[in-house]
């Protein structure tokens, strides 16, 4: 594994679990961790800005009992991802929160984060960027990130269209650092999968949405485990930017998913003034039929390890 060396004896299991938009909260990032899996979310989740210092200073906090209490336990570090984007007027604000926190992950997205790496680096972070493609890989390394989050056909939210094997495989080329694989992993079995063919860490969000600590609707949980892989929508329509969304959601929202309109993509804003339009448009990866139930993480991440244990004993 090319992990770094503070990652490398971090985790209980080789896995990040992808920030997602209103879902991932304190809770879920806390529980995550304290069972081994780096937990994060994404900054903008936090609102007013001012909560971001209150959940940072809660979670750092929560780690650092759960190690005190058990100084053998496996406590994994956690991230926060930003949002590079011109739109995102709360980028400098939130960055410099987490410099306060020294938050040892910042996850970027959507734009080659040249100027936040030197700042994350400077208070002795890493960071991990969001691609799709290999020329996307190409802007980050350039920007100097750390690793490479290489986003594929089937990840839920914000995805690309490649097959994993074609884009690990074409980047693994190029470039022998830090690589995380997200695209419909929801089991053991996968994760193993992402390392076999080339990555050092499994990116996980669907799963983690049909948790009891997950900040999501009982509904939208519900939806989770009642559907499958043909459920899932592929579409720029909601943010200007492609993504997987679960079809009955589109359907209650008074849209047809088999007829929307085009989008201009120039319209996307991430900005604190942003609203929660689309908060009841709920998106899922294309490994959603394999979830089938909703239990703590605790449970969930004590199953992956069984699961990836056993796989690695059948092979």
């Amino acid at each position: 594994m090319s992990l770094p060396e503070s990652l490398r004896h971090a985790l209980a299991l080789p896995v990040i679990a992808s920030p997602m938009f209103i879902v991932s909260g304190p809770e879920l990032v806390i529980a995550q961790c304290v069972n081994g899996i780096v937990g994060s979310f994404p900054a903008l989740n936090a609102r007013p800005k001012e909560a971001l210092d209150e959940w940072l200073t809660r979670i750092t906090a929560a780690l650092e009992e759960a190690k005190a209490t058990d100084p053998d336990r496996i406590v994994a570090p956690y991230a926060v991802n930003q949002i590079i984007h011109a739109s995102n007027d709360r980028l400098e604000h939130d960055l410099m929160v987490c410099g306060k926190h020294r938050v040892p992950i910042i996850i970027t997205s959507l734009r080659a984060p040249d100027a936040v790496v030197s700042a994350v680096h400077g208070w002795g972070g890493l960071v991990f960027h969001d691609v799709t493609t290999v020329r996307h890989a190409e802007k980050a390394l350039e920007a100097g990130v750390d690793g490479l989050i290489l986003v594929c056909a089937g990840a839920g939210g914000h995805a690309g269209t490649l097959s994993p094997f074609a884009l690990v495989g074409e980047v693994r080329r190029f470039y022998d650092g830090p690589l995380i694989l997200s695209g419909a992993i929801t089991t053991g079995d996968a994760i193993l999968a992402a390392q076999a063919m080339g990555a050092d860490l499994a990116y996980m969000g669907t799963r983690f949405i049909a948790t009891q600590e997950a900040n999501a609707a009982p509904a939208y949980k519900e939806m989770i485990v009642g559907t499958t892989a043909a459920d899932v929508l592929y579409t720029p329509y909601f943010t200007g930017v492609p993504g997987n969304y679960l079809k009955p959601s589109v359907t209650a929202a008074g849209l047809d998913p088999n007829a929307l309109p085009e989008v201009d993509k120039t319209k996307m804003n991430f900005g604190s003034g942003t609203t929660k339009a689309w908060r009841d448009i709920w998106g899922a990866g294309q490994g959603v039929g394999t979830i089938d139930d909703a239990p703590p993480t605790a449970v969930v991440i004590d199953r992956l390890k069984a699961e990836y244990a056993a796989a690695r004993a059948r092979l």
